[in-house]
């Protein structure tokens, strides 16, 4: 492809999906005997891919959790994607100003990405460039899913950037020598994350609020 791309997480930033996620996998915990709220759960797993969020569960909880636990929060998560799911506001819009190809970049499972592209009708603008942190050693905040990117769409990192809502995901970019935009907007979007994303390499201009913002955002960092 060789031309630069503006790069997306998918959950919190393209798609409403945290709150969704964050309560099945409070209430399944709940279901084994592990209370934790979902906004504490959301908190701690921010940008994170479910293999490693069922990992750290699993070293850390108390209750012993089933072998099946991560297949039962993956098709509950999908259930309630499919009747629940709302793109995050003017994501469409945004998208449409966005000049030059995109890709969208997540740590979710693929077929939790194609579903919640579809739902919220944004998958054309994306579609065949997705790509998953199922498919590499390391989720973010490695760099392995970024540098799969670049592999496959043979572009320069340094000339891509990536919208990011997470620590998680601009500690990606950064390692991989992609300039990431942080966005503040979601559901998830708390007053302290701004200060979070720009100590994780987020440097100003490069947090904004509101999706109608993106492109000017885009064309002032394709300027540095």
């Amino acid at each position: 492809m060789g031309r630069p791309v503006v790069i997306f997480d998918c959950n919190g930033v393209l798609v409403d999906s945290e709150r969704i996620s964050s309560t099945v996998l409070a209430e399944a915990l709940s279901a084994v005997g592990t209370t934790l709220p979902a906004e504490e759960l959301a908190r701690r797993f921010h940008g994170r891919r479910p293999a490693d969020v069922f990992a750290i569960l699993g070293r850390s909880v108390q209750a012993s959790l089933p072998l099946d636990f991560p297949e039962t929060v993956a098709a509950e998560t999908l259930r309630r994607l499919r009747r629940e799911l709302r793109p995050v506001a003017h994501a469409e819009r945004a998208l449409t100003l966005i000049r030059g190809p995109k890709a969208v970049a997540s740590s979710s499972p693929m077929q939790r990405i194609r579903l919640s592209l579809e739902v919220t009708d944004l998958l054309r603008f994306f579609d065949p460039r997705l790509f998953s942190a199922g498919d590499v050693l390391r989720g973010k905040p490695a760099l392995d899913l970024f540098q799969l990117v670049a592999r496959r769409l043979q572009i320069n990192p340094a000339e891509c950037i990536v919208v990011e809502d997470s620590v998680a995901g601009v500690a990606a970019a950064k390692a991989a020598g992609v300039r990431p935009l942080g966005f503040v907007g979601g559901s998830s979007g708390e007053g302290h994350l701004a200060r979070e994303l720009i100590g994780a390499g987020a440097g100003a201009p490069a947090v904004i609020a509101d999706l109608r913002a993106l492109k000017s955002a885009v064309v002032e960092l394709r300027r540095w």
